[in-house]
C-alpha cells in the first residue's frame, strides 16, 4: 500500500489598510498576507497545521509579523 501525505504552504492576500508605517513614518497602504500550512493526503488538504500573518509597508518594504488578534483589529 502507498500512502502519500506532505505538508504545502499555502499565501492568501487579505484585504490591506491605511496605517502610519513605524520604520519610515509615511501614512501608506500596507499588504496584509496570510500563511497557512496545511497537511495533505493524496495532495488533498486535510487540516491546517499552522496559520500566521504578516503585514507589509508598500513604500518601504518593511515586513511585520502580527497575531490574528491583531489581524481581526485591522478588519474594516
Amino acid at each position: 500500500m502507498l500512502l502519500l501525505f506532505g505538508l504545502r504552504t499555502a499565501l492568501k492576500d487579505l484585504p490591506g489598510r491605511l496605517a502610519t508605517c513605524p520604520n519610515c513614518g509615511q501614512f501608506v497602504h500596507h499588504r496584509l498576507q496570510e500563511r497557512a500550512t496545511k497537511f495533505t493526503l493524496f495532495f488533498i488538504p486535510v487540516f491546517t497545521t499552522s496559520r500566521t500573518y504578516q503585514i507589509t509597508c508598500s513604500n518601504c518594504g518593511q515586513t511585520s509579523a502580527i497575531k490574528a488578534r491583531q489581524k481581526n483589529a485591522l478588519a474594516w
